[in-house]
């Protein structure tokens, strides 16, 4: 279970931005809050929208987004390139570069303060649509890997709760399109969100754990994740369960 004071602040002025100018104020100040260096909400694909990159929001400098745009970073950068076609948590300091030419990207990056490390995590929506949520920091390697290991799971669930917030704000889905659970995948989705493990699970609802990871793996498929800590964070973020 979550307990930080801080997510749940984070989650409530997510669900309570009005606009898409309110929701970047409170992504800026979501990661001053996680003290980071800055956070972007990339939405690569939308089904309703035709081009490519159709959402960009983040807390990078505007002269890095300005050079970034008018070099059209989009294609060289490997973060975008992996991301698209990934499903988990993508580590830049753990991931090898293939090129000189994405290597200068990356000098170029910190040279305006972007950060020396960085997790960008793919969200997949339940109608194709795709995002990139990463986190970025210039504070000491011990303190970067502590921070991941306290917060990746606030992370993941900040991630779809953004993803899907802007979805609706940006008029790229509407408030009804949400995946259709059943009663028994939303069950298990709540049960493991309360901390319960398969085993205590089909005690409490009297079926079999297969049954349990069943019903688990549909939700899953369903809200398009690859884990079930993704099913439990995007099911929290549509209010679900």
């Amino acid at each position: 279970m979550l307990s930080s004071s801080r997510f749940f602040y984070c989650v409530d002025q997510i669900s309570a931005s009005p606009t898409m100018r309110d929701l970047e104020t409170t992504l800026d100040e979501v990661r001053h809050i996680y003290a980071i260096s800055h956070m972007v909400l990339h939405v690569t694909r939308s089904s309703g929208a035709a081009a490519h990159n159709p959402l960009l929001m983040l807390t990078y400098p505007p002269e890095w987004v300005k050079q970034y745009l008018a070099c059209d970073y989009f294609s060289i950068d490997p973060v975008v390139r992996l991301g698209r076609r990934g499903f988990l948590p993508l580590e830049w300091s753990a991931s090898k570069w293939d090129s000189g030419r994405e290597i200068g990207f990356f000098k170029e990056a910190m040279a305006f303060g972007i950060g020396r490390q960085g997790v960008t995590l793919p969200v997949r929506g339940p109608h194709g649509e795709r995002s990139l949520f990463t986190v970025t920091s210039n504070h000491p390697d011990s303190y970067w890997r502590q921070f991941r290991m306290e917060s990746m799971r606030d992370l993941q669930f900040l991630a779809h709760h953004l993803h899907d917030r802007a979805m609706v704000l940006s008029g790229m889905r509407t408030c009804t399109d949400f995946p259709k659970l059943s009663r028994r995948e939303l069950q298990c989705l709540q049960m493991t969100a309360n901390g319960f493990l398969a085993k205590q699970i089909c005690a409490r609802l009297f079926i079999s754990t297969s049954a349990v990871q069943l019903y688990l793996a549909s939700a899953r498929r369903k809200l398009a994740v690859a884990t079930t800590s993704e099913a439990v964070a995007k099911a929290t973020a549509l209010e679900l369960i």
